[in-house]
């Protein structure tokens, strides 16, 4: 368990907000109901198996979708999709359906929403959830993954979007 430091907490997101990082859509479906989420925190674990990890706020209920389906897909954002992630960050407080009706979607192995015209998706089996402090990680192996077009990433810093 972490101990609190003294670091206060808005000197802590300030300073991390200078960090630049990819921006992904992680996605679930169970049944007919479906959920996505920009983050930012996420990373290879290992290639042999190939397994990802992804980082999302354990105090959301509407994120036990990524257990009880068992399966997620990142889908990395290129520098076109900027209005799809701030509609998945919640800042619009659209609903899912409206989220998921801006863009287009498939499937691979697990089922879970793949964008048809992300840089990559990569398609999930979950392995674990290990919650750390006020966050949930999920580590997935990859068992699919579509590769899409090369273009600009979109990346968030300085608390805004911007791209390469």
């Amino acid at each position: 368990m972490l101990e609190k430091t003294r670091l206060d907490p808005i000197a802590y997101r300030d300073a991390m907000s200078r960090m630049s990082a990819h921006v992904q859509l992680i996605t679930a479906a169970d049944g007919a109901e479906r959920r996505g989420v920009t983050i930012t925190a996420s990373c290879s674990v290992s290639d042999d198996p190939p397994t990802v990890l992804a980082c999302l706020n354990a105090a959301n209920p509407r994120n036990d979708i990524f257990s009880r389906s068992g399966s997620f897909a990142l889908n990395v954002l290129g520098a076109h999709h900027r209005a799809l992630a701030h509609a998945f960050s919640g800042r619009d407080q659209l609903d899912m359906e409206r989220r998921f009706a801006l863009a287009r979607w498939t499937q691979l192995a697990t089922g879970a929403p793949i964008l048809t015209d992300a840089i990559v998706a990569f398609d999930c089996r979950l392995i674990e959830i290990k919650i750390m402090a006020t966050h949930a990680i999920l580590f997935g192996e990859v068992v699919d993954v579509r590769v899409g077009e090369a273009q600009p990433p979109l990346i968030y810093v300085d608390r805004d979007y911007r791209s390469l």
